[in-house]
């Protein structure tokens, strides 16, 4: 994993959300931050777009809800961009991967683009 090339942004709190803590993940967000979620429902003509924390919050309660593990794979920062790799395992083994690239500002996600995949 990489460490933050931009002040402010914990790459620390972005391993321990993303592995179990939702609220912690949350916090990483801006409050006007805009999320687009790529995959085979919500292809890239039309993708999910999710905009504020409440809104993200929604998805990351039902994920989070979920019988399923996630582990942070790969972090870098560089200035205001960074891109991060989460795999994630169902009880059941069925695997998922997402890949996010994001745009920072003051230490706190306000875009991001995920493109994930599963099992089927």
């Amino acid at each position: 994993m990489g460490t933050a090339a931009t002040p402010g942004f914990d790459t620390e709190a972005l391993r321990r959300g993303i592995e179990g803590q939702a609220a912690t993940l949350l916090s990483l967000y801006a409050d006007d931050a805009e999320l687009r979620v790529v995959d085979r429902n919500t292809q890239p003509s039309h993708p999910r777009v999710l905009h504020g924390r409440d809104e993200i919050s929604e998805l990351l309660e039902d994920v989070y809800s979920r019988d399923m593990t996630h582990k942070l794979e790969n972090c870098v920062v560089q200035g205001d961009s960074m891109a991060f790799s989460e795999s994630c395992v169902y009880a059941d083994g069925v695997r998922v991967l997402a890949e996010s690239m994001a745009s920072l500002r003051d230490g706190k996600i306000v875009e991001q683009t995920m493109i994930q995949a599963w099992d089927e």
